[in-house]
C-alpha cells in the first residue's frame, strides 16, 4: 500500500511538473493571442483560459523528465517564456496587419479622423470596424482549436529547455513581418486605387473648370465611396485575412514569404 501510495505520488508530481512547464509557454502566448489577450480581458479571465488552454497542449506534448534544480527550472522558465511570447507576437502581427490595412483605407478615403479613438489604441473607424469583425469571425470559426493546435506544432519550431536561435528567429520573423505588410497593403489597394482615381478625376475637372470649388464637390463623393467600398468589400477581406492567419496557425514553422 504504501509503495502504491509512493508510486501515485511520483505519478501526480511528474503530471503536476510537465503541466507547468506547458503552462510556461501557453501562458505567455494567451498574453499576446488575439481575442483571448486583449487589453478589455481581464486578468483572473486570462489567467483561467491560460490554463484551460494547458490541459489538452500537456497531453498532447511528450512529458519532459523529472522535475530538474533550480538552475534548470529558471532557464526553463526563460526558455518557454521567450518561446510564447515569441508565438503570441507572431499571431498579434496579423492583426496588427488588419489595423494597418483599415488605417491605410481610412487615409484613402479621407476618412482618418473619424471616430479615431474608438479602440483602446487611437485608430480609424474603418480600421476599428474591421479589427472587431475580423476578432470575431476568428473566434467564431474557432480559434481556441486552432490556438491549441499551433501550440502543439511550436515545439518543433522551438523545442523545449532550448534558447530559439537567433538567426532562425530573425529568418522567420522577418519574413512573417514582410508577409503581414503584404497582406495589408493587398487588403487596402481597392481603397488605395479608388483613391487615386478619385483624386486625378478631381484634378481633371479643376483643369477644366477652375472657377468651380471641386473639394466641396468631391469631399462627399470620396467619404460615400470609401463607406460604400467597405460595405461591399470588408466580407472579401476578412475572408482572405482569415485564410491567411489560418494557413500561419496551421503551418508556422512554413515558408513566411
Amino acid at each position: 500500500m504504501i509503495e502504491q501510495a509512493a508510486g501515485l505520488l511520483g505519478l501526480s508530481l511528474a503530471v503536476l511538473w510537465h503541466g507547468f512547464v506547458v503552462f510556461l509557454r501557453v501562458g505567455a502566448l494567451v498574453a499576446l493571442l488575439p481575442a483571448f489577450g486583449e487589453t478589455s480581458v481581464p486578468v483572473r479571465v486570462r489567467l483561467g483560459l491560460a490554463l484551460v488552454f494547458a490541459v489538452p497542449v500537456a497531453a498532447s506534448v511528450p512529458p519532459f523528465g523529472t522535475a530538474p534544480t533550480l538552475p534548470d527550472l529558471a532557464w526553463l522558465v526563460l526558455t518557454e517564456t521567450l518561446a510564447g511570447l515569441l508565438l503570441g507576437l507572431s499571431l498579434r502581427l496579423f492583426v496588427l496587419g488588419l489595423s494597418t490595412a483599415g488605417a491605410i483605407a481610412a487615409q484613402s478615403t479621407s476618412l482618418a479622423q473619424i471616430f479615431a479613438g474608438a479602440g483602446a489604441d487611437p485608430q480609424p473607424a474603418i480600421a476599428h470596424v474591421l479589427v472587431v469583425a475580423g476578432l470575431a469571425l476568428a473566434m467564431m470559426t474557432g480559434l481556441h482549436v486552432k490556438a491549441v493546435s499551433f501550440v502543439i506544432l511550436s515545439y518543433e519550431l522551438f523545442p523545449p529547455a532550448r534558447l530559439p536561435d537567433a538567426s532562425v528567429v530573425a529568418a522567420w520573423g522577418s519574413g512573417l513581418v514582410s508577409r503581414v505588410f503584404a497582406l495589408a497593403f493587398t487588403l487596402a489597394a481597392p481603397f488605395v486605387i479608388a483613391s487615386v482615381l478619385y483624386n486625378l478625376t478631381l484634378g481633371a475637372i479643376n483643369r477644366a473648370m477652375p472657377q468651380l470649388m471641386v473639394a466641396f464637390v468631391g469631399a462627399p463623393v470620396i467619404t460615400f465611396g470609401g463607406l460604400a467600398l467597405l460595405m461591399i468589400l470588408s466580407p472579401l477581406i476578412l475572408q482572405v485575412w482569415l485564410a491567411a492567419i489560418d494557413a500561419f496557425l496551421a503551418a508556422p514553422q512554413g515558408p513566411t514569404r
